[in-house]
């Protein structure tokens, strides 16, 4: 309990000393307010426009977190299909890559033309941005699977579906949970990008403010959108921990 507590408390350290600073910058003149609003200001807003921010952040959180189970899912089969063929491995991983490469920002208006304003334009823009860490590590986990142990269940004569189901998905576990751990800020940061074109969430209230020139709305939403990421990964390592506990026992 004492270490949890120290775990949560150290972190705020820095965060209360940047904002006495920022506070104490911003009130005497050193920098504008219309650049670095006071905190004070920024922390006022969460009471003011509670409804509109929680509304805003329970929209966000749910397109994430819907992108990421796709992306979860999704990844993991592709990755699937990826190691059970060297062919269909060096025909199609290089357009894999795409969803590593793609500026999310430029094909965001595309999305928008496709698939309409809203929900489901965010949730697309998050799934597209955090699919490639659960290929590009769960392939790699079913690629490391013991060669000595793939004999064993071949002199044994065990069918591909068996070997992957009881041999290589289970090995890859570690690896897949890292792939989705990777993915969890991502699929943050596409929902958030996603909704400063599509609208609607952290990243519409972000978008709406700025033409407003209410920077400490701006802040402020900024703020939730990281704390919700870190909750959303927080939560994931929870998941984790749970998961390789009962995987570690299996496997010692």
């Amino acid at each position: 309990m004492k270490n949890l507590t120290l775990r949560i408390l150290l972190p705020l350290i820095p965060l209360v000393i940047i904002a006495v600073v920022a506070e104490m910058l911003s009130r005497y003149g050193v920098v504008a307010p219309y650049i670095l609003p006071p905190p004070s200001d920024i922390f006022a807003t969460f009471s003011t426009d509670a409804a509109e921010y929680y509304s805003a952040t329970k929209d966000t959180i749910s397109a994430a977190l819907l992108g990421l189970v796709l992306a979860g899912i999704s990844g993991v089969i592709i990755a699937i299909l990826f190691s059970s063929s060297r062919l269909i491995e060096r025909s199609l991983y290089p357009y894999a890559t795409f969803f590593q490469t793609v500026p999310i920002v430029s094909i965001a208006p595309l999305l928008v033309i496709w698939f309409g304003f809203g929900f489901r334009t965010v949730v697309i823009s998050s799934f597209i941005v955090s699919i490639f860490p659960v290929i590009a590590n769960t392939f790699a986990g079913l690629r490391a699977t013991d060669p000595a142990l793939l004999d064993l269940f071949r002199l044994y004569g065990s069918s591909r579906l068996n070997v992957l189901l009881k041999l290589r998905l289970p090995q890859a576990v570690p690896q897949i949970l890292t792939g989705l751990k990777i993915s969890t800020g991502l699929a943050m940061i596409g929902a958030v990008i996603g909704e400063f074109i599509a609208g609607g969430g952290l990243g519409g209230v972000i978008d709406a403010s700025r033409t407003q020139q209410r920077l400490d709305k701006v802040f402020a939403a900024v703020l939730l959108a990281s704390f919700s990421g870190l909750l959303l990964l927080f939560l994931l390592n929870l998941l984790s921990n749970s998961i390789l506990k009962t995987w570690k026992g299996h496997h010692d």
